[in-house]
């Protein structure tokens, strides 16, 4: 029993200390994190939304960062324009079962989005088709993509406007990193568009 006990405590040790080591590695994309925050600053504060598609743990993530917007991160404050492609049950079968699985997001941005707006895809591989048929789709009408990927960006590399890669190939941390990036960019808008002025 107690050889199984320092076995797991190994095995919780050592994750945490990838996923800290994940995290610090993400200082590398500083640059594309503050291009992808100026893209949603610019977008929200001219009446554009910003929308999230991704698959799986993707789609939680593209919910939960929609709800940080249209709700709010930390400042208690005015909603501002955002939806996750992946909550309407009814269109997103209704699509796939007409269309196919791979337009699920496609479609949606076509009738939804408007030059301007931004679509931010979590696609761990990024070779997620839905995803990148939607990125092809935002690219059609002018909307600005930014890919939140894995250290291979894959189809979605030059479909992405802006492209955050994270540095790593196991989908548990890219995914957590990909929420990390996500909170950072909904307190830098935040911040930007709605701090008390002084």
């Amino acid at each position: 029993m107690q050889a199984k006990s320092a076995e797991r405590s190994q095995t919780i040790a050592s994750y945490f200390a990838e996923s800290a080591r994940v995290i610090a590695s993400l200082d590398a994309l500083s640059s594309n994190v503050e291009r992808a925050a100026d893209a949603w600053v610019s977008a929200l504060s001219t009446d554009r939304k910003v929308m999230f598609c991704g698959n799986g743990g993707s789609a939680a993530d593209a919910q939960h960062l929609a709800a940080e917007i249209i709700g709010r991160y930390r400042i208690d404050r005015a909603p501002m324009a955002a939806l996750s492609l992946t909550v309407d049950t009814s269109a997103l079968t209704a699509i796939a079962n007409d269309y196919g699985y791979d337009t699920v997001f496609s479609r949606q941005v076509l009738g939804l989005g408007r030059p301007g707006d931004v679509l931010v895809g979590l696609s761990t591989s990024g070779n997620s088709r839905n995803v990148v048929k939607a990125f092809e789709a935002a690219r059609e009408i002018g909307v600005v993509t930014i890919g939140m990927t894995g250290e291979q960006p894959g189809l979605m590399g030059p479909l992405s406007d802006i492209l955050i890669p994270v540095p790593h190939k196991v989908t548990s941390h890219i995914q957590e990193a990909h929420i990390v990036i996500g909170h950072l960019i909904c307190g830098i808008v935040e911040t930007t568009l709605c701090a008390p002025k002084p």
